[in-house]
């Protein structure tokens, strides 16, 4: 197996199709279990090396397992709830070809700044680099006094303050093995044991919740499309296409509002899309007669005149208890040495 993880490169190595095994505890995951200790062990002694201290609050939203949990979502909400105060955003910029610290600007692109990067820069100031105690430095000179990660929970480089460690209901943490024979990046219980509390995304199908402390905070949340754009596709026929980690997570609650899918197109997260494949699926779409629908992540991706001819459908959060969020959100700013209020 060539993929076997060195510390801090899950990410990097995200496939396109998760291999079905890191859903069953198999005789493939136990082959590959002795590979997993290595990269636990590679994994937990680099977490456990100190990080610089910001002097500002630092709130993580990371996971334990590659790809697809909806860090980025989650970010998404909690900028906008702490909006005003002078959050500015952290994350590695996956996918993009700038290296070193760079603050998103307008115009970038996202084969410089990464997709999520441009879905994150219009609602705070983003800055991106795999470094993110140098990002953090340079947004605190810029006058950042909150400091939120989109991903990171598994980089020392930076001290955080509070971590929400983020699930996604459907696939939960697969098999429960480490990287190659699973899809965790650590174990969960040494995940959790740095996490002030965690978010569940979606029904819990798996029953992750057991696996977690019962002392650490359980927050519930459903991934909701944008119902104006949702609405106007009912009864409609579509040419659906998404490269993020789960495609099933966009083209079901399509089905579910009534759009009618004549094709569902899933691609590798954070595809770079050819020409080639642009123009096929809109061929497709005239053929069909179908409106080609696709999400933020890959709309950002696209250019300029394809995008004008795609539907895009967004997705936020609904909390099940919106309360505990923004009381959550006030105890994590309360509780840092340099509280902002």
């Amino acid at each position: 197996m060539a993929w076997l993880p060195s510390a801090g490169s899950a990410r990097a190595l995200t496939m396109p199709t998760a291999p079905c095994f890191w859903a069953n505890d198999g005789p493939l995951a136990r082959a590959l279990a002795p590979l997993s200790v290595i990269g636990a062990a590679l994994t937990a002694s680099r977490v456990a090396r100190p990080g610089w201290r910001a002097p500002v609050p630092v709130i993580c939203c990371g996971n334990v397992t590659v790809g697809g949990a909806g860090k980025t979502t989650l970010v998404l909400d909690l900028a906008r709830r702490l909006s005003g105060r002078g959050v500015h955003i952290l994350l590695r910029g996956y996918g993009g070809a700038s290296r070193g610290v760079h603050r998103v600007a307008p115009g970038d692109p996202a084969s410089l700044v990464g997709d999520e990067a441009l879905l994150l820069a219009p609602v705070a100031p983003t800055w991106i680099g795999a470094d993110r105690a140098a990002s953090a430095r340079a947004a605190v000179a810029a006058g950042a006094k909150i400091l939120l990660l989109d991903d990171g929970l598994q980089n020392p480089t930076l001290s955080k303050t509070f971590s929400i460690l983020v699930i996604d209901g459907r696939g939960g943490f697969g098999n429960g093995r480490v990287l190659p024979a699973g899809p965790l990046r650590e174990p969960v219980a040494a995940a959790a044991a740095r996490c002030q509390a965690a978010v569940m995304i979606g029904t819990d199908m798996t029953d992750a919740r057991a696996k977690l402390p019962p002392t650490l905070p359980l927050l519930r949340a459903d991934l909701v499309q944008d119902k104006k754009s949702i609405a106007a596709l009912a009864g409609r026929r579509v040419i659906a296409f998404a490269g993020i980690a789960i495609p099933g997570k966009f083209f079901d609650p399509l089905r579910q509002a009534g759009a009618v899918l004549v094709a569902a197109r899933p691609f590798p997260d954070h595809h770079n899309y050819t020409v080639g494949e642009l123009n096929e699926l809109l061929r497709e779409a005239r053929t069909q007669r179908a409106v080609p629908v696709t999400t933020p992540k890959d709309a950002v991706r696209l250019p300029q005149a394809i995008r004008d001819q795609v539907t895009v459908v967004g997705v936020s959060l609904k909390w099940s208890e919106p309360s505990e969020i923004d009381q959550l959100l006030e105890r994590m700013v309360a509780a840092a040495p340099s509280a902002v209020r």
